[in-house]
């Protein structure tokens, strides 16, 4: 017991550490820090994996606390994300949950520890990064338009459509986070699995990618926003127009995903050359409607049973 105790004592002072190193090498080294940033939750992902959630919180604060005394306060945004990150990624494999949990439950905590932060941001310091960054990209476009009319004599485009452009990107802000959100717990997933499982920690698999198939509630979500927004029609800037503009961005990407699935699945069916895959990926971006309606169709009367039937004859 007592060597156990030992262990676990010491396991987490590594971890911590190496935690600790790799926030570390993320701001004072530029070029390495792009990978140090894409397996920084690893520490915490194995300790959380290997040890019961109390001592995993416990060595996952300790990290965090270490991490402000190297870097200061510009360091704990980030170290509390992948802390996070960490500390979600490997309580699923702690306790034996399954991958789209761990996918789910690892992007809840990011986006709540993303609120967080931007609140206590917001409140206590008075600083609006989103805002601030919205101002200094359009200062930029700005710059970028007025340079192209001096060097061509003609805008490419007018200030007011850019303000139409940027008033847009505004209001879909919360989509956009939380799209970015499942981004990056995606890949924090599938870069950090496969070096945690080389430490011969059992961990769940995704199904492949071909086999998607989201949940047919999706479908009527996506039928119920578009009737507000043919039949309601929300005015620009309303409160429910801001939502429905939200929604409809995060059901257009959900059902863009579902369509490319389709694509895979009789793409691996039918044996064709798996670089098709990746070429019907790059094409799916400009003809998403299509994509879309393709998702829409393998929702509401699935269709890989048809290309099955197919393909069987």
């Amino acid at each position: 017991m007592q060597n156990n105790q030992s262990r676990k004592l010491a396991q987490g002072a590594m971890m911590i550490a190496l935690f600790t190193v790799l926030m570390a090498i993320i701001f004072y080294v530029p070029l390495a820090g792009f990978i140090a940033m894409l397996i920084a939750p690893l520490p915490i992902i194995w300790y959380s994996a290997t040890y019961d959630r109390k001592s995993s919180i416990l060595v996952t604060f300790i990290a965090v606390i270490i991490t402000f005394f190297i870097g200061g306060l510009i360091i704990l945004p980030a170290s509390l994300i992948f802390a996070a990150a960490g500390m979600a990624i490997g309580d699923a494999i702690y306790n034996k949950r399954s991958k789209v949990f761990m996918f789910i439950s690892t992007s809840i905590v990011l986006l709540i520890t993303f609120a967080i932060q931007y609140l206590i941001s917001l409140r206590l310091f008075e600083f609006d990064f989103i805002n601030d960054s919205l101002v200094l990209m359009r200062k930029s476009y700005e710059e970028s338009l007025d340079l192209v009319e001096k060097m061509t004599g003609q805008a490419p485009i007018s200030k007011e459509t850019l303000a139409e452009m940027f008033s847009v990107v505004e209001m879909t802000i919360p989509a956009s986070i939380t799209l970015a959100v499942f981004v990056f717990a995606f890949i924090f997933i599938s870069i950090n699995l496969p070096i945690v499982k080389r430490f011969k920690v059992d961990v769940p698999k995704f199904s492949s990618f071909s086999h998607l198939r989201l949940p047919r509630a999706v479908l009527w979500y996506y039928l119920i926003t578009l009737t507000i927004n043919l039949f309601v029609q929300p005015e620009l800037g309303t409160s429910l127009y801001v939502v429905m503009i939200n929604v409809s961005l995060i059901l257009w990407v959900l059902l863009t995903l579902q369509g490319i699935s389709v694509i895979h699945f009789t793409i691996d069916t039918f044996g064709l050359p798996r670089m098709l895959k990746v070429l019907s990926t790059i094409v799916a971006i400009p003809l998403y409607s299509f994509v879309i309606l393709l998702g829409i169709i393998d929702l509401g009367f699935n269709i890989r049973e048809y290309i099955q039937a197919k393909k069987q004859k």
